[in-house]
């Protein structure tokens, strides 16, 4: 979603990285185009207007102009401010002790709210809570229905009382849900198509019914604009405590995402970033406007990657690598575990100026690797070397490839090898420097 922007905010610090001395009208340049780039990415104008001159009066000051740093002082001025501009800390749910804690889900129809609430019952029970799903969702035809499936796919308890009036639902939901030891109780409402004065009377009476410590906001961060205009509505009725951005994998500007916390003041505290049931995460601030200036977010992809990589055979893989005993079915497990993680254009995003990189990355040439190594027998994966030319041509008619795609699979894992061999010597050796280890990698994937 951030691409775009991304790309033209590290083009404006490009041009002050630059000038040896930053003069005034070098800053006043860059802030055009990073005021430019976020109107293009739809962000509310005053919001914009708001955050180039916070920059500019921080920015601009004999101490930093003056600087042999100036434009790197200026990037983590930037940045600090996108920090701020996005909600400043992570804000996660705050439960109550009284049984059940009620979460209640708003939002206009079609933003994601049913999905969303099962999301979010995921994540609470990964964090240890209790959770239990429920639907007053009376209008949408299957909404009740949908929110039973997501619940039995990801075996979440889902009550589904016998009214068919919302607040009733809620009530004996409630009631249920405390009988039964459950601590948190999500609770999915009707969507709207527009901001209705009936429904609205009937989410105001609902708030009041079940006093719920979180009321989140669902919007559809490809609407942009629209969706910040209906937080601000939804506002004027009940008091919201946080928003979900739905959708945050598409290629919609990001304006909604930039613009919805501060013009709000509700902090954004859940993105769902694609329509698998696991993705689903909270909010971080800080990682957000590091990916959006292009210095990539670590963090995030370690964490997939512990979330992912069972541990011990995380640890096997080490000792191979180590000792020099890769073999295909190695390759081909972390091919299948890297699957689990999201696209490879999704965890390249993670890493810092991913967005200047010239190719992009070739997924299928991924995909026919799998089949080539699916087609292959466990003692070929195991021993390469016997893998002669009767044996890769059966192997291409096995995966539906050709021979040279074989001999390619072959090749990369033969050089993949000696490049651990190398880099396994660096570092016992200490002589492992980053810069020694870049040149070795970049090497290897042209």
């Amino acid at each position: 979603m951030f691409e775009q922007i991304s790309a033209k905010l590290q083009g404006a610090f490009k041009k002050l990285r630059g000038h040896a001395r930053l003069k005034e009208e070098h800053v006043d340049e860059a802030l055009r185009e990073i005021r430019l780039a976020l109107l293009e990415a739809d962000v509310q104008f005053k919001v914009a207007k708001d955050f180039v001159a916070r920059v500019r009066e921080r920015a601009v000051g004999e101490e930093i102009l003056g600087s042999l740093t100036a434009a790197q002082q200026v990037v983590k001025i930037t940045r600090d401010e996108m920090v701020m501009l996005l909600g400043g800390q992570e804000a996660g749910l705050e439960l109550r002790e009284r049984w059940p804690s009620v979460v209640l889900l708003v939002g206009l129809q079609g933003s994601g709210k049913t999905t969303s609430s099962a999301k979010l019952a995921r994540v609470l029970r990964a964090s240890g809570k209790h959770p239990a799903l429920v639907s007053v969702d009376v209008r949408r035809p299957a909404a009740i229905e949908q929110l039973k499936v997501l619940g039995q796919s990801l075996e979440l308890p889902v009550i589904d009382p016998e009214s068919l009036d919302p607040v009733e639902r809620a009530r004996a939901a409630m009631r249920e849900a405390r009988d039964h030891g459950f601590d948190v109780l999500v609770v999915d409402t009707a969507g709207r198509m527009h901001v209705d004065v009936e429904l609205m009377s009937e989410l105001e009476a609902l708030v009041a019914e079940t006093e719920p410590c979180e009321i989140l906001f669902v919007a559809d961060a490809m609407t942009g604009q629209d969706a910040v205009n209906s937080a601000l509505s939804f506002g004027e009725s009940v008091s919201l405590t946080g928003h979900v951005l739905t959708k945050l994998d598409g290629d919609a500007r990001g304006g909604a995402a930039l613009s919805i916390a501060a013009v709000t003041g509700v902090p954004i505290k859940f993105v769902g970033v694609g329509e698998k049931l696991d993705a689903f995460e909270p909010f971080r601030p800080e990682r957000m406007a590091s990916r959006i200036l292009g210095m990539g977010d670590l963090l995030s992809l370690i964490e997939k990657a512990e979330q992912t990589f069972e541990q011990e055979s995380a640890s096997e893989l080490a000792r191979k690598m180590q000792s020099d005993e890769l073999s295909l079915e190695d390759f081909r497990q972390q091919l299948r575990q890297m699957k689990k993680m999201g696209s490879l254009s999704d965890l390249m995003s993670f890493l810092p100026g991913a967005s200047q990189m010239p190719a992009e990355v070739d997924e299928s040439e991924l995909k026919r690797f799998e089949a080539i190594l699916d087609s292959m027998t466990r003692h070929e994966r195991d021993h390469p070397r016997v893998v002669n030319g009767t044996r890769r041509r059966r192997i291409a008619r096995g995966s539906g490839t050709v021979v040279s795609d074989v001999n390619r699979l072959l090749r990369r894992f033969t050089e993949a090898r000696k490049m651990v061999r190398k880099i396994s010597r660096l570092q016992k050796s200490g002589k492992g420097s980053s810069k020694k280890l870049a040149r070795m990698l970049s090497g290897l994937s042209r």
